[in-house]
């Protein structure tokens, strides 16, 4: 891997508060790496770090092969992207792309190129004369973007840009940032806690808690093969089910009833012991499919959310709520007998005492 970006043993104090801990992390160059995870796990104090925004109290961070630890903001070769626009009211489009470029001393020539690609790379031509309160919460983003881009560096920081923008401009502008990585080759580094964006933008995500990484891989694999409860239970929605029990071989035993897992896939010699079995509620069948899978569970519907292009359905199974996701078309109805089922080489079985995954 091309390395980029390298953090090494970082540390990170605000006098006995420990928020990031001997954290490592490599960044190849032209990735796209999402950093997710709840309110408070440190994912924007990391992203400052990087940009030099904080002093770090321990370890290194290298940038392009150069040890910037302790460099200013302005000499790491990043641009970064707010939450907030932090755009100046009182200039045009075009003079807040420029600003920056003025103050380095780049020549009026390079500033009128660089400012035309960045406008036409954004698609913002038409907005260049407009002061930021005419433009929409959308284009005031894709202007702080293109803040960013004039500067022509090779490292891009996003801290949750799309926060402040409603459900429909989050999608659209998901897109284009993608779009734009694609285009562009830079490496990027985006903060998050919608696991949307973190799943449609990344090439792999780290997903974060207390200051440390837990999961740092594709979006498939932390979907797929997450590393421990925490991580399962955070990616999906409706979360994933769990059935509290116990393991012996490939024997599984639980208030819902005796499943066998053979077919899973252990990291290692299975052992006996207190274990959770996870689902997500997309790989549990129903209808004619339960009827043939490895593992058949009768339960009572209690609550249907009809969502169009799916159903959830939320059931009783012997005393326990269980999630699944139907076609949107599914004819059901609260109090009806549902059959379910879900096959072992699609459960995950995380340690009851560690909560890892097995």
């Amino acid at each position: 891997m091309d390395t980029n970006i390298a953090i090494k043993n970082l540390d990170l104090s605000f006098g006995a508060i420990n928020v990031l801990q001997d954290l490592n992390l490599d960044v190849a160059k032209g990735e796209f790496l999402v950093l997710l995870g709840s309110s408070g796990c440190g994912k924007s104090t990391l992203l400052n770090c990087i940009a030099g925004l904080l002093d770090v109290t321990d370890g290194q961070i290298h940038i392009g092969g150069r040890n910037v630890t302790w460099e200013e903001p302005s000499n790491r070769g990043i641009g970064m992207v707010f939450q907030s626009y932090a755009l100046y009211p009182q200039m045009t489009v075009e003079g807040n792309l420029s600003f920056g470029l003025k103050n380095a001393g780049v020549s009026r020539e390079q500033i009128t190129d660089k400012v035309a690609q960045a406008a036409k790379t954004l698609q913002i031509e038409p907005l260049l004369k407009r002061k930021p309160r005419a433009l929409s919460g959308g284009q005031r983003q894709r202007v702080a973007i293109g803040r960013a881009l004039v500067r022509d560096v090779e490292v891009f920081l996003f801290d949750e840009p799309l926060s402040n923008l409603d459900a429909k401009l989050r999608a659209e502008l998901r897109v284009e940032i993608k779009q734009l990585h694609q285009t562009l080759g830079n490496t990027m580094i985006y903060v998050t806690h919608d696991q949307i964006e973190a799943m449609t933008l990344a090439d792999r995500i780290a997903i974060m808690k207390g200051g440390k990484i837990l999961q740092l891989d594709t979006p498939n694999q932390i979907y797929n093969r997450p590393a421990n409860k925490y991580v399962a239970e955070f990616i999906g929605s409706p979360t994933m089910n769990f059935f509290d029990g116990t393991l012996s071989g490939t024997a599984f035993s639980c208030p819902q009833g005796d499943f066998s897992v053979e077919g899973y896939e252990f990291a290692a010699t299975p052992s006996a012991g207190a274990t959770l079995l996870g689902i997500r509620p997309e790989h549990i069948l129903t209808g004619d499919q339960a009827a043939s899978a490895q593992v058949r569970l009768l339960a009572t519907v209690d609550l249907v959310e009809p969502l169009g292009s799916d159903t959830l359905v939320r059931c009783d199974v012997a005393g326990q709520s269980v999630w699944a996701r139907l076609d949107g078309q599914t004819p059901i109805e609260p109090g009806a007998d549902l059959p379910l089922g879900f096959n072992a080489n699609l459960v995950n079985l995380f340690s009851k005492t560690s909560e890892n995954r097995l």
